[in-house]
């Protein structure tokens, strides 16, 4: 339509007058403080681009990964591909560590000196650079025209801000260029990014000079109301679009649609003042609600990272324990390392840490796993020379009891076997390989001298055989005592046997330990017998005696607990004696029986003063009575 200017408004009256385009401007203005611009920086521009979800599909190794970074390069989405790039930067080195302790593994199981490892040159390592270098000098290049660009658009919007100022001096003179104020408007739009620091005092000058061309001008109503019509359709169709991106699942497109939305809604020029604020308000709205879900979305993966950094440094302090107490043998090796695989398999099952944690916390739990390996390498070096060592102790035992095979001192030999015997128990594990061949060696050698000795002493397990028949007969004829005889008796009749027993020899070696257990079995029924039976002598003549006490009761319970009391100081005494005997041999064994046979009878003589004790109390309380 065309513009018309009203020949009665004077120019001294165009600055003061309040155009409802004004307010439309200043609510514009109140939005461009709670939105983001229009404009952004190259760098952040990279940024966002970078902000990609990362993909679950890897390459799996290095020769695919370079060939992976070949194709970011030569492609024109380098830039989306930040986050990517350095996951498989990442992973690129990963393995390249991998490989060498495989090689440094490999180096030393051949028998090659640790400190001279140097891994195998890496044939993949330029390749890699090459296409890192390429991808990295794109992204500056991009960044670079990004700048220079928004660098020429800042010109251009200076530029056309000289432009409006003249447009507007001319209109205050009566000479209005309405086309030409569209075409710099149309222009305005067409130029996006500039610098971030110049868009609010750029927008800002801007607006007022829109304002003060209106102002001037004092378009007549028709076209206002017309301008008005075609900025609500397109501010409806915009509040439209923003509450579709609600509904959107993509929350960061979601987030980068609304940023052109308000871009798009800014350059709008202003509706009629009664619906101004209803328009805004809608558009506000449903930009709330995208922008709530970005910021949720965030979050939520904020949190997550966080929980990932928690389970990562779980594994890490898991794996950390283990080192500080690694496993002594070769079965809790093989079960630790089943343990730091698992716990490894579980690392790659879990996601990203917080950027700014997630390569420290990857550095620690390498570190954990490396020192780990180191151990367990440590360990199998040491015991593979422990393993070296007692192989040649047990040459060398074999050496002498071949030298002893054929010896004739059967007595002296047999005591210097047996202690080289013992010292082959003691010596730890040889070689696999060698150990039963060892083995037999050894064995062979000994037996040879026991088999030589048991056919020159053959002889003499005949006598033994004799003597166990003799003792088997002293024990029947203690069984055969009669209980019916005076204590006196039978305590003459025990001696007797005992005395016989004593004079007997040697008897198989086998059943020693048997019969002298039966033989003091038999014994110690035989005195336990006679002692209960003497003290159940005693407690009943005390009971009938004790009517006849009178006064003395009283000083009769104070002796008889006397009596109990050193009776259990004495039997406490006996016990701790025991457990300081030594029962490796015969003489220390029989010295431990005997006193057990006295703290046995001690606790019967005890048993019986206790009783007595009791009874007394009871004469005592009838004279209460």
């Amino acid at each position: 339509m065309s513009e018309t200017l009203n020949p009665d408004v004077q120019p001294n009256e165009l600055n003061v007058v309040n155009t409802p385009e004004q307010a439309d401007n200043a609510a514009m203005t109140e939005f461009s403080h709670e939105q983001p611009v229009e404009e952004t920086t190259a760098s952040a521009l990279v940024e966002m681009e970078g902000e990609s979800d990362n993909t679950d599909s890897r390459p799996v190794n290095r020769q695919e990964i370079i060939e992976r970074l070949k194709a970011i390069a030569d492609s024109d989405d380098v830039l989306n591909c930040k986050a990517e790039t350095e996951s498989l930067k990442v992973q690129f080195y990963r393995l390249r560590t991998a490989e060498i302790e495989t090689e440094h593994k490999k180096f030393v199981a051949q028998g090659g000196e640790e400190s001279l490892f140097a891994p195998a040159a890496d044939e993949l390592e330029e390749p890699f650079k090459e296409a890192m270098s390429q991808i990295k000098a794109k992204r500056n290049a991009w960044i670079a025209a990004q700048e220079q660009e928004m660098k020429a658009n800042l010109e251009k919007k200076e530029a056309l801000l000289a432009k409006l100022q003249a447009l507007v001096e001319k209109a205050g003179q009566g000479t209005p260029e309405v086309n030409e104020f569209k075409a710099v408007q149309a222009e305005w739009k067409e130029i996006r990014n500039i610098p971030q620091e110049s868009v609010t005092n750029l927008w800002k000058q801007y607006q007022l000079l829109v304002e003060q061309f209106y102002d001037v001008l004092k378009i007549n109503h028709e076209f206002r109301e017309y301008d008005f019509k075609k900025n609500l359709e397109i501010k409806t169709r915009l509040c439209e679009a923003a509450e579709a991106l609600m509904k959107e699942e993509d929350v960061i497109s979601a987030f980068r649609q609304l940023q052109q939305l308000h871009n798009e809604f800014r350059e709008t020029g202003p509706v009629s003042p009664e619906l101004r604020e209803e328009t805004w308000t809608r558009f506000k709205e449903a930009s709330t609600a995208v922008n709530r879900r970005h910021q949720e979305h965030f979050e939520a993966k904020k949190e997550q990272e966080k929980e990932n950094l928690d389970k990562k440094s779980a594994i890490c302090e898991q794996i950390e324990s283990i080192n500080q107490n690694p496993p002594a043998s070769y079965q809790a090796w093989n079960s630790a390392t089943e343990q730091i695989l698992e716990l490894q398999a579980q690392w790659k099952e879990i996601g990203f840490a917080p950027q700014k944690m997630n390569l420290k916390i990857f550095e620690r739990f390498r570190a954990a796993c490396d020192e780990f390996f180191k151990l367990k390498s440590d360990f199998f070096k040491e015991a593979k020379n422990a393993l070296a060592s007692n192989l040649e102790r047990k040459k060398s035992l074999c050496e002498q009891a071949e030298a002893l095979m054929d010896s004739v001192e059967w007595k002296e030999t047999a005591d210097k076997l047996t202690k080289i015997q013992k010292e082959w128990k003691e010596i730890g594990p040889v070689p696999q390989k060698q150990s039963e061949a060892l083995w037999k060696r050894f064995v062979t050698a000994c037996d040879t001298f026991f088999e030589r000795r048991k056919a020159a002493t053959s002889s003499q397990r005949t006598v033994e055989q004799d003597n166990l028949k003799l003792k088997r007969e002293v024990i029947e004829a203690l069984k055969a005592i009669d209980t019916n005889l005076s204590a006196a008796e039978q305590n003459k009749q025990v001696s007797a046997l005992t005395a016989k027993w004593n004079a007997i020899g040697f008897v198989p070696f086998k059943e020693k330990d048997k019969v002298y257990k039966e033989y003091k079995s038999v014994l110690n029924a035989i005195y336990e017998k006679l002692h209960i039976e003497a003290n159940e002598r005693k407690l009943n003549s005390f009971r009938n005696n004790i009517g006849k006490g009178g006064n003395n009761l009283q000083r009769e319970r104070d002796h008889l607990i006397r009596q109990y009391e050193a009776l259990k100081n004495e039997i406490s005494t006996y016990e701790n004696n025991i457990g300081f005997l030594s029962v490796s041999n015969k003489k220390g064994a029989s010295l431990v029986d005997v006193m057990r046979q006295k703290v046995d009878k001690l606790k019967q003589d005890a048993q019986v003063i206790l009783q007595k004790i009791h009874l007394v109390e009871e004469e005592i309380e009838k004279e209460a009575k």
